[in-house]
């Protein structure tokens, strides 16, 4: 009996730094997804950087309180899954969305933690729309450059005009 209360103690544990150590987590509900659907959504979320875990309620509960989000603690109830993502903040929202609004009707977004604020299901759909952090990147340096370029067509319209007085 003790050794079972350790071990549950140690698991609480270990998904409380799991936690801790997540850009986001994505609590939902997979209940009627065959198998291979199930698994084809675990390697989609791979693919995308993120790990999907079926952990029993008690031991996530416990560890969503122990990290701090009390609020949490309701997303827990029936058969549920978490998709952890360490890097990426819009990942497992993104991925989620993609499969249930396709053949996966099954998957339901309950909640989640992102940059450690608990988002309900609305903020949820909101990030998942959102480019990933690559493309953001990628279209704030274009639009840094497209300036630059214009600054630099306008300073040698200016020089050309200089020397033509």
């Amino acid at each position: 009996m003790k050794e079972s209360i350790a071990l549950k103690e140690t698991e609480v544990q270990e998904l409380t730094s799991r936690i801790k150590d997540s850009a986001a987590i994505v609590v939902f509900k997979y209940q009627g997804l065959t198998v291979e659907r199930f698994q084809n959504l675990r390697r989609s979320m791979r693919e995308n950087g993120c790990e999907v875990s079926v952990i029993k309620n008690n031991i996530s509960r416990r560890a969503v309180k122990a990290a701090g989000y009390d609020d949490m603690e309701d997303a827990f109830l029936g058969p549920v899954a978490i998709a952890f993502s360490k890097d990426d903040v819009v990942a497992p929202a993104k991925v989620l969305f993609k499969a249930a609004g396709e053949e996966n009707a099954k998957v339901e977004v309950v909640k989640g933690v992102v940059d450690g604020d608990i988002f309900d299901f609305n903020k949820l759909k909101e990030l998942s729309v959102l480019p990933s952090y690559e493309t953001l990147l990628t279209q704030l340096a274009a639009g840094m450059l497209g300036t630059v370029r214009q600054l630099a067509i306008g300073l040698n319209m200016l020089v050309e005009k200089g020397q033509e007085a």
